[in-house]
């Protein structure tokens, strides 16, 4: 029995990285909350077949092939339309510029100045006045376009 067991856990995670793998990647820091939901759907899935018995694994198999196609379907959807790229992974917002905060957009997305500002400072940024720019990018990251020196 707790051979099995491992023997399933081993299966469930060497095929989880191979779908992961096929699924393919995409170029940045951070994961999209798009991504988020796929590795933790995948997962979620697997987990159910290591643990069940051996009719649960290859449930979890099937699964896991059928989210990854629909993965698949998704990304080459979203490579071909601008209009879904963006309903998928939303698109980046400003929050300051040229001083001023834009707070419609901050309340919103439930960021307050000091956020801004604590990443500012892992920049050796200090005040609002050294920030020309600063960007909620689409991965929750802020970017920070520093003021030109005069």
């Amino acid at each position: 029995m707790a051979l099995a067991t491992v023997l399933r856990a081993l299966f469930g995670y060497f095929f989880l990285v191979f779908i992961v793998r096929v699924v393919g990647r995409r170029p940045g820091k951070q994961l999209t909350p798009f991504e988020f939901v796929l590795i933790f759907f995948l997962g979620g899935l697997t987990l159910t077949g290591v643990v069940g018995n051996e009719v649960s694994l290859s449930n979890a198999v099937c699964q896991i092939i059928t989210i990854a196609c629909g993965h698949y379907f998704l990304v080459w959807l979203r490579a071909k339309s601008s209009r879904t790229a963006r309903l998928l992974d939303g698109t980046p917002l400003i929050l300051l510029e040229g001083g001023a905060w834009r707070s419609r957009t901050m309340k919103r997305e439930r960021i307050a100045p000091e956020d801004v500002m604590a990443t500012a400072r892992d920049q050796g940024l200090r005040t609002p006045a050294d920030i020309d720019t600063a960007i909620l990018e689409r991965n929750g990251e802020i970017s920070l376009i520093p003021k030109k020196e005069e």
